[in-house]
């Protein structure tokens, strides 16, 4: 099966631990390496290399028990050695993968013997298992040299791979079920565009994350799958400068924005309106908070009492990375110009958006891709994360997420994680004005194609090709 993918062969990467700028290098790395534990049907982590956990009764240490049949596509057993390494690497490169795993104390963990490891993790943490989900690929004890892939457990091992291609074989040696597709090539492809035509052209199987206008108009026997409300092309306001470090700039920028305008426009029919909190999807997402609508007076008096009654000028930067992304900010710009706000938007490349603009400039697009909220809280909103992009520092709030994530109970942990993202509602840098279905395009051969958000996409072992 053929599988283009959103990334630049500009920033690709081998190494697992790093950043993950490139879908195509996720989709990769989770077919050559295996992680301690996915996203489960029902919400919560299931078993991958790990197969059961047990906390103690602090929830600061956690028994992991490996599974025992686990070989690296070199013949080697998976060990206890190598599960504590690739943690700790994970944690030596906290600044490139968004301290995903800053909750632990990766020196502090132990393996008593070749199938267990023992984690530690900072605060008391009931949600050690999801936290493990998705970056935890596992490569053998003391790789260091990254210029070509370590060896891995996974579904598939690497043929061959350049800077823009990767073709992968089913490994025979895998200790799961056996995977239905012999063979996966990979092609990393930047344009939305240009990997919707690569599937219409017969070039490719799979174009992942494709426009809704490419979704609309394909032909042949192409077909779409829907991965309903994980997209998000939040508008990113920097609360450490000027002018949003003023809460009254950043309220008047959210009543700016005509969501529905935005949702119809961007995503053409595949989507709903947002109400700037990341996560609508996760199961702890507070549904009583009112919807925030579009008013042009209230968002021109806020600005008049902040000191921007003679108008505000601003540069909005965005990108084509994903498709909608500057169509959503040219638009936007032009709502902005109603309350008095020049935005200029200026369009950045691809190729380096997200290692340039993202996280640095003051306003721009941003995007997220059906993650938890406890994973947009570590990567991006507790004081100590190091793609926290709005700079929300709180330290109470820090100190209410560790609550909540030391909570036993699912109801009273929800609740607590709830109150935490009404705060972000009222208080936060985010204008998320809508959520896309994150839409791919198949041609009929294809069957099985996954339609969860987050890693859960990049699961390929029931995927089916006819023919």
């Amino acid at each position: 099966m053929r599988y283009a993918l959103a990334g630049s062969p500009a920033t690709a990467s081998n190494d697992p631990h790093g950043g993950l700028a490139n879908e195509s290098d996720v989709l990769r790395f989770s077919l050559l390496y295996d992680v301690l534990t996915v996203p489960g049907p029902d919400g919560r982590a299931a078993s991958r290399l790990a197969a059961s956990w047990e906390p103690d009764a602090t929830l600061t240490r956690w028994t992991l028990r490996l599974r025992t049949d686990a070989r690296c596509s070199d013949g080697r057993p998976v060990r206890a050695a190598d599960v504590l390494d690739s943690l700790r690497r994970l944690a030596t490169k906290a600044a490139e993968n968004y301290g995903r795993l800053a909750q632990f104390d990766a020196d502090a963990a132990t393996a008593p013997d070749d199938h267990t490891v023992v984690l530690v993790s900072r605060t008391p943490d009931a949600l050690v298992p999801e936290a493990l989900e998705s970056v935890t690929f596992v490569v053998p004890d003391g790789s260091t040299d990254f210029t070509r892939p370590a060896a891995g457990s996974g579904p598939y091992r690497l043929d061959s791979a350049d800077a823009q291609t990767a073709s992968l074989s089913r490994n025979p040696d895998w200790w799961g079920p056996r995977p239905h597709l012999d063979h996966i090539q990979i092609r990393a492809i930047a344009d939305p565009q240009a990997r919707a035509a690569a599937v219409t052209s017969g070039q490719a199987d799979v174009a992942g994350s494709v426009s809704p206008a490419a979704a609309k108009t394909a032909g042949g026997d192409a077909r779409i799958v829907r991965r309903v409300g994980v997209t998000q092309y939040p508008f990113v306001m920097r609360l450490d400068r000027p002018p949003f470090d003023d809460p009254r700039v950043r309220e008047a920028f959210k009543l700016a924005a005509d969501r529905q305008a935005l949702v119809d426009t961007v995503f053409l029919g595949f989507g709903t309106v947002g109400n700037d909190m990341p996560t609508p999807y996760d199961p702890t997402y507070p549904k009583d908070v009112a919807q925030r609508t579009r008013d042009v007076a209230r968002a021109r008096q806020l600005l008049a009492e902040a000191g921007h009654g003679d108008g505000l000028r601003i540069t909005l930067r965005t990108t084509t990375s994903y498709p909608g992304m500057d169509t959503a900010a040219a638009l936007y710009a032009r709502q902005l110009a109603d309350i008095g706000v020049t935005a200029t938007v200026r369009n950045e490349p691809p190729d380096t958006y997200f290692t340039q603009v993202w996280g640095s400039a003051d306003f721009y697009t941003g995007y997220f891709g059906g993650i938890p909220f406890t994973d947009v809280a570590r990567v991006a909103l507790l004081s100590t994360s190091p793609g926290n992009e709005t700079a929300w520092h709180r330290p109470t709030w820090d100190a209410g997420f560790r609550t909540a994530t030391g909570t036993r109970e699912d109801t009273a942990r929800a609740a607590q994680l709830g109150l935490l993202q009404k705060e972000l509602w009222a208080e936060g840098g985010y204008v998320v004005w809508g959520l896309g279905d994150g839409l791919d395009l198949i041609s009929s051969s294809v069957h099985g194609m996954p339609t969860t958000p987050g890693f859960g996409r990049f699961l390929l072992d029931p995927v089916w090709k006819a023919g």
